[in-house]
């Protein structure tokens, strides 16, 4: 994480603005090198900038790439970068960022306009979403792939589908939801949760193999064997590490929050202190028992442990909400999939 600072504020942002304090450079190629040396020969090193708003800091983005580069040769690693970005800062070194093929771009924007206003407004109140929609409409000029988060909350749950097509009208073909998951959500919300799904799910068939919707792309995947498993992001600790301003270190970008040494998930250390990231057990896996008798069980991806810390305090704890989101999924995936008599013999 660059810093927190932002030039949005966006009422459900999870990243406190009580701190103006940016990562130094220093304990930024130090990050990068101690990552490095944690890589295994010959793999890949996965570099992500979060914040507050990281094109804030563009120019030291780019340094920062330039250096993991060098990094990553010295050591015979693979090198990939990922950005997140509210879209809003798209001029000189922000642009040289998007526009380049370095990096793995995310763009958050929640569907339609008056939807994405409705939470994502500026520092004077203002909205948000020209803003957005002249950086996606560039990128997608210049041909540039992206994907684009839209944050699902219960109050615009109802709306992501048609927020969905308006996306894919746009010309965006990467779509990824993202469930709020500090939000409350009732059983109403959950209702509307799978309506949505559906709603997606007639949205994804047409296109499907030119554009996705992360939901559906990846239970389609572990329908079909072709799912990669857990990722090393979600080794809470152990295969991926995130550094806050202040150099102190987090499992997650997600649990940075407050930085204090008393944060119950913070990790022992600084970025200074040390030559690697390893040592760091993950947290349990996945302990349910009710996820132990579920039909889906091995098909189901509730196994983000920071996900899991958020909505029950218990990392390996998965609560209604992701359970009801992976079982929507996969009764549409079925459903789709399912043989009807056109093309049955």
């Amino acid at each position: 994480m660059l810093s927190r600072r932002c030039n949005l504020r966006c009422d459900y942002c999870y990243v406190p603005r009580t701190d103006s304090q940016v990562l130094s450079e220093a304990d930024a190629e130090r990050a990068i090198e101690r990552a490095a040396d944690s890589t295994r020969q010959g793999g890949r090193l996965e570099v992500a900038f979060f914040g507050g708003e990281p094109l804030l800091h563009a120019g030291k983005i780019l340094s920062l790439a330039d250096f993991a580069r060098r990094q990553t040769a010295r050591r015979g690693l693979s090198l990939a970068m990922h950005l997140t970005t509210n879209g809003t800062v798209a001029e000189g070194d922000a642009w040289t960022v998007l526009a380049g093929r370095d990096f793995d771009i995310a763009v958050s924007f929640d569907g339609q306009p008056e939807v994405h206003d409705r939470h994502r407004r500026t520092r004077d109140g203002g909205p948000s979403s020209g803003l957005v929609l002249t950086t996606l409409k560039r990128l997608i000029d210049i041909g540039r792939g992206f994907t684009v988060i839209v944050v699902v909350r219960p109050d615009t749950v109802a709306d992501l589908a048609s927020g969905v097509e308006f996306l894919l009208e746009l010309g965006v073909t990467s779509i990824h939801p993202a469930l709020d998951i500090w939000a409350a959500w009732d059983e109403p919300d959950l209702a509307a949760l799978d309506a949505a799904v559906t709603g997606c799910a007639e949205l994804w068939r047409p296109v499907a193999g030119r554009a996705g919707i992360s939901w559906l792309d990846r239970m389609a995947a572990r329908v079909a064997g072709l799912d990669g498993g857990p990722c090393a992001r979600c080794g809470f600790g152990a295969g991926a590490v995130a550094v806050a301003p202040s150099g102190g270190l987090y499992p997650c970008e997600r649990i940075i929050g407050h930085d204090a040494d008393d944060q119950p998930h913070r990790l022992t250390g600084h970025v200074r202190i040390g030559e690697d990231f390893l040592g760091y057990p993950p947290q349990p896996s996945r302990d349910c028992a009710a996820c132990r008798d579920c039909t889906i069980a091995d098909l189901c991806d509730t196994t983000c442990r920071c996900s899991n810390f958020v909505r029950t305090g218990d990392a390996a704890r998965p609560d209604a909400l992701l359970c009801r989101l992976n079982r929507a999924c996969h009764r549409e995936i079925m459903r789709l999939l399912a043989p009807t008599e056109r093309n049955t013999p």
